[in-house]
Formats: structure tokens, C-alpha cells, sequence
């Protein structure tokens, strides 16, 4: 259903990326200042990953029978629905996990290397039916990339904020 929407207003798909940041950015910063916020980002964090694994690797009702995987790079263009949400798939996850861990070098590699995963268990267990594509991996890659920024960016503003005025 969503994907249908987001294919038929494939204009929306780019105000849905930048909402998806947003919200992000939002949620976290007030998170990281509160007094539970480790906690919190930590479930932010779970609540993430769980859209990423029924995206990627439930399978689907169409097995395949052979092992696949098609190698192409493009970049992502305003009316490329699929491209983009790939950019988003990621993010809220890194965004989280560079937030709670302020280490948003290691959180980019981290996010890098499992959306490596995704797209090996993808290409070599075909059983679950879904295709491995370098392009799924390189748009989730610039999705942690801009995650991972936006997280150092937000670290800086709750770090500007002196520690008495957070309580």
C-alpha cells in the first residue's frame, strides 16, 4: 500500500526523505537531552532495525531459484522511488546509533557493512526470493553517509547546551 502511493506520487518520495530525517533529528536531540535519553536511543535503535530486516529478508511469496546478483551504480534522481527509499532504509538506524554511541566513523562503516550482509544473504539464499543489487548497497551506504552526518551535527548542538539547563 505504501509502496503503491509513494509509486504513484514518486514527487513525494524526496519531502518523504527529508520528513524522515526531520523526524530523526528531532526525536534524537530531545532524546540525547533527556535524563533516560541512552536508554531511549538504544530503543530507537531497535525500533529501527526491525523495518530494515522484514524489508530485506522475509521472504517473499515468489521464491528464486538461482543465485543473482546485479551489479549497477547509478545515483538517485528526484523521481527514483526506489533508489530513494533505500537512501532512507538505513538511516534511522545509523542516525540512532551514531547518536547513542557518538561514534558516527564507526556507526557509517557499521551501516556500510550491513547492508554488505543484506545483499549476500540476499544474492546467496534464494529461497527467501529477494535480489541482491549493488545499487540497493550503494544507496543504503549514502543513506548512513547523511545519517551519520546529521548525528555529528546534532551531538554538536546537544554538546553546545550547558549540562544544568538539560534538567
Amino acid at each position: 500500500m505504501i509502496t503503491n502511493f509513494l509509486l504513484d506520487n514518486s514527487a513525494l518520495v524526496p519531502l518523504a526523505l527529508v520528513l524522515v530525517a526531520v523526524v530523526c533529528v528531532t526525536v534524537g536531540y530531545l532524546l540525547a537531552r533527556s535524563r533516560f535519553g541512552r536508554r531511549a536511543l538504544v530503543a530507537m535503535i531497535v525500533a529501527s532495525a526491525v523495518p530494515v530486516v522484514v524489508l530485506t529478508l522475509v521472504p517473499t511469496s515468489t521464491p528464486r531459484s538461482e543465485i543473482l546478483c546485479v551489479v549497477q551504480f547509478a545515483l538517485p534522481t528526484f523521481g527514483t522511488v526506489e533508489l530513494l527509499a533505500n537512501v532512507a532504509l538505513l538511516f534511522p538506524l545509523t542516525f540512532f546509533a551514531a547518536l547513542a554511541t557518538r561514534r558516527p566513523v564507526v556507526v557509517f562503516a557499521a551501516g556500510a557493512g550491513i547492508s554488505a550482509a543484506i545483499e549476500a544473504v540476499q544474492a546467496l539464499v534464494p529461497g527467501i526470493g529477494r535480489a541482491c543489487d549493488t545499487n540497493d548497497w550503494l544507496m543504503n551506504t549514502i543513506g548512513a553517509a547523511a545519517a551519520v552526518a546529521l548525528a555529528r551535527a546534532t551531538i554538536a548542538l546537544v554538546d553546545r547546551v550547558p549540562a544544568r539547563a538539560r534538567d
